[in-house]
């Protein structure tokens, strides 16, 4: 039941895209084409769920015991870099396809900060190596359903594209004055609520 918790809370109340705006780079990049979407997903899965298995021990019975807990950071920093460059070695000779749809978007894993965040926080919440496990995995899980509604809307968005009126289309500096207006309309409704 507490790994149900666990898992049900990291996909839906405390998801990292949703609602800790982390892991938004590559969220922002890959989320034009559902393939790709899913499969920076499945990678962004992977790494949480490996750099928890080893970020996690290292902590615990290395930096710790040692004193050397200040250095968590870079020390989950290296563990993480590794761990993309060997994804995508694999990657590169086994699924060459996504591996050139990621593009540029999978090395940017290893600064992705929602990989990081969930390393560092499975510390902070007390979790012991199973249920920081959960966690990442559902970590990644949510991200995953992030991604996936988000490339839904944008393909739509994109679909749709060609019912844009002339004066809102395009780059801001080239439209009519209509993303003027959006954008003065924004201001003020993001001024009203504070």
């Amino acid at each position: 039941k507490q790994y149900l918790i666990i898992i049900v809370s990291a996909v839906l109340v405390n998801n990292y895209v949703l609602a800790k705006f982390l892991g938004i780079c590559p969220f922002l990049g890959v989320s034009k084409k559902l393939d790709s979407a899913f499969g920076m997903s499945v990678a962004v899965t992977f790494v949480m769920a490996l750099a928890t298995a080893a970020t996690w021990p290292i902590y615990t019975y290395l930096l710790v015991p040692n004193g050397l807990d200040y250095l968590q950071t870079i020390a989950f920093i290296l563990i993480i870099a590794a761990l993309v460059q060997f994804i995508e070695i694999v990657m590169k000779k086994y699924i060459p396809a996504l591996h050139k749809a990621l593009g540029i978007y999978l090395p940017l894993i290893t600064t992705n900060c929602a990989v990081l965040g969930v390393t560092i926080l499975n510390l902070d919440e007390g979790y012991n190596f199973l249920e920081s496990m959960v966690n990442s995995i559902g970590s990644g899980l949510g991200f995953m359903l992030a991604m996936v509604i988000f490339s839904g809307v944008r393909s739509r968005v994109d679909a749709a594209a060609g019912s844009i009126p002339q004066g809102v289309s395009g780059h801001p500096d080239h439209t009519d004055g209509g993303c003027d207006l959006l954008c003065q309309l924004l201001w003020a409704s993001a001024e009203s609520l504070t």
